[in-house]
C-alpha cells in the first residue's frame, strides 16, 4: 500500500524527521540507565554527514562491501561503500546530521543535527564501531600499517557482523594497530556500534540546509 499523499508530499517522507527523533530520544535514556549503548545509525534511502576533530581509534581495518537498504519511495536500493572499522574508538566534537527535504505544513527542508564529544575532557566513545563511507576527508597517521591484505585476513575486530555475504574475502583490505584522523569530513551510509557512550548528546531540527559541513 503506498504512503498517504496530501499536497503532493509523501508522509513517509515527514516520517523519516521524526524517527531519528524517537530513536535518539530512546538511546538518551538507555545511556543514561547504562552509561552506553549498542547503536546502530542508518537513515533510509539517505546518506548523513558525519564531522570530527579528532577519532583516535585500534586494531582499524578497512574494506570493500555493499551498504543496502530501502528508498524514499521503498525500492530497494545498493551502494558500493568503504568499511573502516575499530575494536574501540575515542572521538571528540562529533557531528551527525541528516537533510530532508520538501517536508509538509510549510517547513521547508529540516535538518536533523547530533553532537557529542564537545568537551575534549570527555569525548564520546565506541566499541566494535563500523563506518560504511562513501567519502571521507582528514588528516590521517596510522600505527604498524598492513596494506594489501585479503579483506577475509583483517584480524580484530573482523568483517562487520551480518554482513560477510557483501563482502569479497579475496577483495584488497588494509589494517593497522592504530588510526588517528584529525579534520575528518565524512559521508556515511550506516554507523554501528556494540557501544556507543555519547557525552553531552544534544539533538536539533533546524529550518535549513544545514549539515555538519
Amino acid at each position: 500500500m503506498s504512503s498517504q499523499v496530501r499536497g503532493g508530499t509523501r508522509w513517509k517522507r515527514f516520517a523519516l524527521v521524526m524517527v531519528p527523533s524517537v530513536a535518539a530520544t530512546a538511546a538518551v535514556g538507555v545511556g543514561l540507565a547504562q552509561g552506553a549503548l549498542a547503536a546502530s545509525f542508518s537513515v533510509s534511502g539517505q546518506d548523513f554527514k558525519v564531522s570530527t576533530d579528532s577519532l583516535v581509534g585500534h586494531n582499524f581495518v578497512q574494506y570493500g562491501s555493499v551498504a543496502t537498504g530501502k528508498s524514499l519511495e521503498g525500492k530497494n536500493e545498493a551502494h558500493a561503500v568503504a568499511v573502516s572499522g575499530f575494536s574501540d574508538a575515542t572521538i571528540t566534537n562529533m557531528c551527525q546530521s541528516v537533510v530532508t527535504p520538501n517536508l509538509p505544513f510549510g517547513l521547508g527542508t529540516i535538518t536533523l543535527r547530533l553532537t557529542a564529544g564537545t568537551n575534549p575532557n570527555k569525548p564520546v566513545t565506541a566499541t566494535n564501531l563500523y563506518l560504511d563511507v562513501a567519502e571521507l576527508d582528514a588528516d590521517a597517521e596510522f600505527k604498524n600499517i598492513d596494506i594489501g591484505v585479503a579483506a577475509g585476513d583483517v584480524g580484530k575486530p573482523g568483517i562487520q557482523p551480518g554482513t560477510e555475504a557483501k563482502v569479497n574475502p579475496n577483495g584488497f583490505a588494509q589494517r593497522a594497530e592504530e588510526a588517528r584522523l584529525s579534520n575528518v569530513r565524512q559521508t556515511a551510509w550506516a554507523t554501528t556500534a556494540g557501544t556507543f557512550k555519547l557525552t553531552d548528546l544534544s539533538l536539533r531540527l533546524k529550518s535549513g540546509n544545514k549539515p555538519c559541513y
